[in-house]
């Protein structure tokens, strides 16, 4: 049973606004003995007082003050206790390791063409690739997070492309699973202090999603079945897809990297306890 006794770790937060125009957080903590979730609720006054590095995703909590409901599943707190901080995601060595591992794989790629329009991608966007997280909530939500999704990405993809029996293109695959999240680097900001994830209202402004980014890029440079793939890694129209997996007549190849990107975001070094 949740108790103010138990030490939490944190698993998302985010704030909004009420009806009232104030501002409210919202919580989920676990208990890493029973893996149960506890869904919190602060109210403006209680944020006002507290850090905004109490938040950061694995960070160990204990409950100081709060109202729990009479099933023990949410609670309305009013103070926090920082047990133990999380990492905010990786050191910089570990991220110039993961870059320089994602470089070799673009060096892979055999068509020049291709390679060299990843590779300028990659080179001219390094320093947002080096920090940028794959997700606010969902997955890989840490300093370097999308680094380690593309490379686990690429790892899988790689690997599954030794046993099929249909030929694909190598070269287009990888390329597919390089920047098939590219748009990241703009759709999110991250407080490299604390580790928090916020979405960027200028890229929202001028984009629908970073998958239209990323098809958009490739459809621009003449790369339209990597453009196909990007557009349907999401699978589902309402869940940001161009390209709708329930869709009939669909070539083979635009369901791949939906499947790889769903292997990396559920198996995946997804939060930073993972690293």
């Amino acid at each position: 049973m949740f108790s103010t006794e138990t030490i939490y770790e944190v698993v998302t937060f985010s704030v909004g606004d009420t009806k009232a125009g104030t501002k409210m957080g919202k919580l989920q903590l676990k208990d890493p003995k029973t893996d149960e979730l506890l869904n919190c609720i602060l109210w403006e006054e209680a944020l006002n007082r507290m850090d905004s590095k109490l938040f950061r995703c694995g960070n160990e909590l204990r409950i100081v003050s709060g109202s729990f409901n009479e099933k023990y599943n949410n609670c309305l707190v009013s103070a926090l206790e920082l047990i133990k901080e999380a990492k905010t995601g990786l050191d910089e060595a570990e991220r110039e390791t993961v870059f320089s591992e994602l470089i070799e794989y673009i060096n892979k790629i055999k068509d020049e063409k291709l390679k060299n329009f990843v590779f300028e991608i990659y080179n001219t966007n390094r320093e947002k690739l080096l920090i940028s997280p794959a997700a606010k909530l969902m997955h890989h939500n840490y300093i370097g997070g999308l680094m380690v999704h593309t490379l686990e990405c690429v790892k899988y993809a790689e690997a599954n492309m030794a046993i099929f029996f249909q030929r694909v293109n190598h070269d287009e695959v990888i390329a597919a699973c390089l920047l098939h999240d590219i748009g990241k680097i703009f759709e999110y900001t991250i407080d490299t202090e604390s580790g928090l994830i916020d979405y960027d209202e200028n890229f929202r402004k001028e984009w629908i999603s970073h998958s239209q980014y990323g098809f958009s890029i490739c459809m621009n440079a003449g790369f339209k079945k990597i453009a196909r793939m990007i557009a349907a890694h999401h699978a589902r129209a309402d869940w940001g897809a161009i390209i709708d997996l329930n869709e009939k007549d669909l070539e083979p190849i635009v369901y791949l990297i939906h499947h790889i990107d769903d292997l990396s975001a559920k198996f995946g070094k997804i939060n930073v306890s993972m690293l």
